[in-house]
C-alpha cells in the first residue's frame, strides 16, 4: 500500500540515481533531472540515495494516502496541500491514512520530487527503478502516473518515528540549496569541438540570452537565439562522439540543444560546451519559455563547485541521521 492517484498531474515518474553501467550498449542513464532535489528528499525521509522518488513536472498528482507515511518535497515550489493544509517545502512531513495530498501548479520552478519514508516500489530494469519514457522501462510499467495507479512502498528501510516528532524543526537550510531561477547564468566549460566557431561566435555564446522552447523534454532543452555559424560552414561532418547531460550542441541551424537526463549516448553535432554538473539542477528548474545565459569557468572551479556541494550533502546526510536517532 501507499497512495491510490486520482488525477496524475502533467507528467509524474518515478525516478531512482538512474540506469548506470550500459551506456556503452546505447542504454541511456535517465534519473532524475534535478538530483540535489531527489538526494535531498531521500535524506530528509531516511533513505539512501538510491530509494525511487516521484518526479513531478509543471503540474503534480492529487492522491490519496492508504497508510501513514512520512513524506517530503523538494525542488520547484509547487502548491501543496494535505486536507487544506499547506505542505512544507525541504522538510519532513506526515500524512495519515485517507488523507489526500494535492500537488497542483509550479509556483516557482518546473521539477519537484516527493520522496517517501522506505522509497517507492517500483518495475526494476537492468538495475535501475527509473522510468525511460521511449523506451518504456522501469517505474510503473515503464510510463507516467495514470488516474486509478496504485503506488506501492518499498520494504527497504524500517525506520521507527515518533509521529509527535517537531518535524518543522528538521529542514534544508537555504544557503546550501541551489540558487533556482526563472532566466538563470549558468556555467559551462569548453567542449571539444569549441574550435569549430570563431572567438566572435564564442562571445556571442557568452553573451546572449537563449529561450527553451516548448520543444523541449527530459532528453534535451531546444533553446532559441541568434544562431551560431561554424567555421567552414554547416558542410562539414564529425563521427558521433560520446555526450552526456549537461553537453551542448550545435546542429546545422545553429540554434543550441542542451542534453539532460534522457539524453543519447553519442552525438554528431559539434559540442561548443559542458554546463557544469553543479548546474544541472539549476537548469532543471527553468520552464519552457525561460532564458538561459551562460558564463565560461575554468575545469578546477567546476570540479571545486561540485565537491563543495558533495559536501553539504555529506553534512545534511549525517545531521538527518543524528535528527532521527535524538527523535526516534
Amino acid at each position: 500500500m501507499g497512495f491510490k492517484i486520482i488525477k496524475p498531474g502533467l507528467l509524474s515518474t518515478l525516478q531512482d540515481e538512474g540506469r548506470y553501467g550500459y551506456r556503452k550498449y546505447g542504454v541511456i542513464v535517465s534519473g532524475p533531472m534535478d538530483f540535489f532535489a531527489h538526494r535531498t528528499a531521500n535524506i530528509l525521509v531516511g533513505n539512501t540515495a538510491d530509494a525511487a522518488v516521484l518526479e513531478i513536472t509543471l503540474h503534480g498528482p492529487r492522491m490519496v494516502a492508504q497508510m501513514d507515511m512520512l513524506l517530503a518535497l523538494c525542488g520547484a515550489d509547487m502548491a501543496a496541500d494535505v486536507e487544506g493544509r499547506k505542505v512544507p517545502l525541504w522538510r519532513p512531513f506526515l500524512i495519515r491514512k485517507g488523507e489526500h495530498l494535492n500537488i497542483s501548479y509550479a509556483v516557482k520552478g518546473c521539477r519537484a520530487y516527493l520522496a517517501v519514508h522506505g522509497g517507492f516500489a517500483s518495475n526494476v530494469s537492468m538495475g535501475s527503478k527509473s522510468t525511460y519514457l521511449r523506451a518504456g522501462i522501469g517505474g510503473y510499467e515503464g510510463r507516467a502516473l495514470q488516474a486509478g495507479d496504485e503506488l506501492n512502498l518499498s520494504s527497504e528501510s524500517k525506520l521507527t518515528v515518533n509521529t509527535g516528532s517537531p518535524f518543522s524543526s528538521a529542514a534544508v537550510s537555504a544557503f546550501i540549496r541551489p540558487s533556482y531561477e526563472d532566466n538563470p547564468v549558468v556555467s559551462v566549460v569548453w567542449g571539444k569541438e569549441a574550435g569549430h566557431f570563431t572567438e566572435s561566435q564564442k562571445r556571442s555564446f557568452l553573451t546572449q540570452s537563449y529561450k527553451v522552447t516548448p520543444q523541449s523534454d527530459r532528453m534535451g532543452y531546444r533553446l532559441e537565439g541568434e544562431p551560431l555559424v561554424r567555421q567552414g560552414g554547416t558542410a562539414y561532418e564529425m563521427i558521433s562522439e560520446a555526450v552526456v547531460p549537461g553537453t551542448i550542441q550545435v546542429p546545422p541551424n545553429g540554434q543550441p540543444i542542451l542534453l539532460l537526463s534522457d539524453c543519447q549516448t553519442t552525438g554528431g553535432y559539434p559540442r561548443i560546451a559542458h554546463v557544469i554538473t553543479a548546474h544541472l539542477p539549476i537548469i532543471a528548474q527553468v520552464k519552457p519559455g525561460g532564458k538561459l545565459r551562460f558564463r565560461e569557468v575554468s575545469l578546477r572551479e567546476a570540479q571545486g563547485q561540485l565537491l563543495l556541494q558533495a559536501m553539504d550533502m555529506r553534512l545534511l546526510e549525517a545531521g538527518m541521521q543524528a535528527w532521527y536517532q535524538d527523535h526516534s
